[in-house]
């Protein structure tokens, strides 16, 4: 695929294989309430950041899913960077984690029913905990860990449609909860279904998130590692050099470039 800016539809860049909406957060927002209020089909939110556009070149069914979604934003400052220098107009970072306790706030206002899917039990539940004190009027719909195996997964998506939430929250990792929401999207019957990988932990406060300031400069990810340096050293040294490398690309043959 040659040339770093494809246009994947009306207004909708591709950078890295992947379609992107060039919208804010504010945009994102509007958008995902006006699907919950409205009650139609379910909708897809993929918040694309370095780590899944490297993993698409690799996984079928991950790329599936993220070309997939019906709004697909960057969440990475170094997605929105690298985009801007191959010719894509993304606006800004829109964060999962920011992404959800917004879409919690206007929840609460609009009386949307959540449910919450992933993390360990604990997880979960202090997370419930937190959002009912943090946002009165939340209707949390439903709640379940995320540790479940394949002969339970049909139950688990029968449950949460029963359950009549108009947003569903996973808390996963990549590129299951990906993949998940994508094969299951139409029997989960929630019409909005974002995931938030381990947006769980910070927001129930098990995990302390970056400062501001690492965020705005596009280091998040620093601040991960050096909480698990063990656990992310060799993924985030792999994952890096490769989207710089691949960004590169794009950017050096972007149109109109010699």
């Amino acid at each position: 695929m040659s040339g770093a800016l494809l246009v994947a539809g009306a207004g909708r860049p591709e950078f890295m294989r992947c379609p992107f909406d060039p919208l804010t957060m504010d945009d994102a927002v509007a958008r995902a309430v006006s699907w919950g209020r409205a009650g139609g089909p379910p909708r897809t939110i993929v918040t694309m950041n370095a780590a899944l556009l490297v993993a698409m070149h690799k996984d079928a069914a991950l790329a599936h899913a993220c070309r997939s979604g019906d709004l697909v934003v960057a969440d990475g400052v170094p997605v929105v960077w690298a985009s801007r220098l191959a010719g894509a107009g993304l606006p800004e970072r829109v964060c999962g984690c920011d992404l959800m306790e917004r879409l919690l706030a206007e929840a609460a206002v609009h009386r949307l029913p959540v449910y919450f899917l992933g993390a360990r039990r604990e997880v979960v539940r202090a997370l419930v905990r937190a959002c009912e004190r943090r946002h009165p009027g939340l209707v949390v719909a439903g709640f379940r860990d995320g540790y479940f195996g394949p002969d339970a997964e049909p139950e688990v998506v029968a449950r949460i449609r029963e359950s009549g939430a108009a947003m569903l929250f996973v808390g996963m990792p990549s590129p299951f909860k990906e993949v998940f929401l994508e094969r299951n999207r139409a029997g989960l019957g929630v019409p909005v279904l974002l995931g938030v990988g381990g947006s769980f932990d910070v927001l129930a406060g098990f995990v302390r998130r970056a400062p501001r300031l690492l965020q705005a400069a596009g280091l998040e990810w620093l601040w991960r590692l050096a909480m698990e340096p063990r656990r992310l050293w060799r993924r985030y040294l792999v994952t890096n050099v490769l989207f710089l490398a691949r960004a590169a690309v794009e950017i050096a043959t972007r149109p109109g470039r010699a």
